[in-house]
C-alpha cells in the first residue's frame, strides 16, 4: 500500500428481505483488519436550482490493491466505529506496480 494507513476497516456485504419484503443490509463481514487511509473532507456547493451555498461532507479511502470491495458495500472504521456506504471504487492503471484502490464513501448511521 502506497498511502499511509490511518485506520483499519472491515468490509461488510449482503442483504436479506424483512417480513414486509423490503431489502435490508445484513452487514456480513467479508474482510476485517484491512489497512486504510481514510480522510473526511468538506466542500461548499451550490446549483442552479438552489443558489444558496451549502457544505457537503464526504470521505475518501485508499485500500491495498486487490482488496475485494465493490459499490454498495459498507465499510466499518474499526478505530471510530463509523460506518460508510461505498459509492464508487476506482484505481489507476500502472504497468510497474499495483496501485491502491480509491473508495468514495458516504457516511451512514
Amino acid at each position: 500500500m502506497q498511502a499511509i494507513a490511518t485506520t483499519k476497516v472491515t468490509i461488510l456485504r449482503g442483504t436479506e428481505e424483512d417480513e414486509f419484503g423490503d431489502e435490508r443490509d445484513t452487514d456480513t463481514p467479508i474482510a476485517t483488519g484491512i489497512p486504510a487511509s481514510l480522510v473526511e473532507q468538506t466542500r461548499r456547493v451550490s446549483g442552479r436550482e438552489n443558489p444558496t451555498p451549502r457544505t457537503v461532507r464526504y470521505a475518501v479511502a485508499r485500500v491495498p490493491a486487490g482488496t475485494d470491495i465493490t459499490d454498495n458495500d459498507r465499510v466499518l472504521d474499526e478505530r471510530t466505529g463509523d460506518k460508510y456506504i461505498v459509492d464508487a471504487v476506482s484505481g489507476m492503471a500502472n504497468p510497474a506496480i499495483q496501485v491502491d484502490r480509491r473508495v468514495d464513501l458516504r457516511r451512514t448511521t
